[in-house]
């Protein structure tokens, strides 16, 4: 089964990836932006696979630029959120 068929496993396995370059010591601006370069290459190259994700990849491509910076600092969030819960 792969990390984008389930939407819980998605963000489970984004907030452990993110904790891992958090404790490397990445900043805050570094992780979104390369949300965003994985938010493009997800949105050109990988189906949806549920609900949740189409619903991203449609939002991602009707944004601007700068619109898809917003939503990748969200999801950032979303994850961290996510992470702290299950700590």
């Amino acid at each position: 089964m792969s990390v984008l068929d389930n939407f819980g496993n998605w963000k489970q396995f984004l907030a452990n990836r993110l904790q891992d370059v958090q404790q490397q010591g990445m900043n805050q601006q570094t992780i979104t932006n390369l949300a965003a370069e994985v938010g493009d290459y997800l949105a050109e190259n990988v189906d949806a696979q549920n609900g949740e994700e189409a619903v991203l990849k449609e939002l991602w491509n009707s944004a601007t630029e700068q619109e898809q910076q917003a939503i990748a600092s969200s999801i950032v969030k979303m994850v961290q959120n996510q992470g702290n819960q299950n700590q």
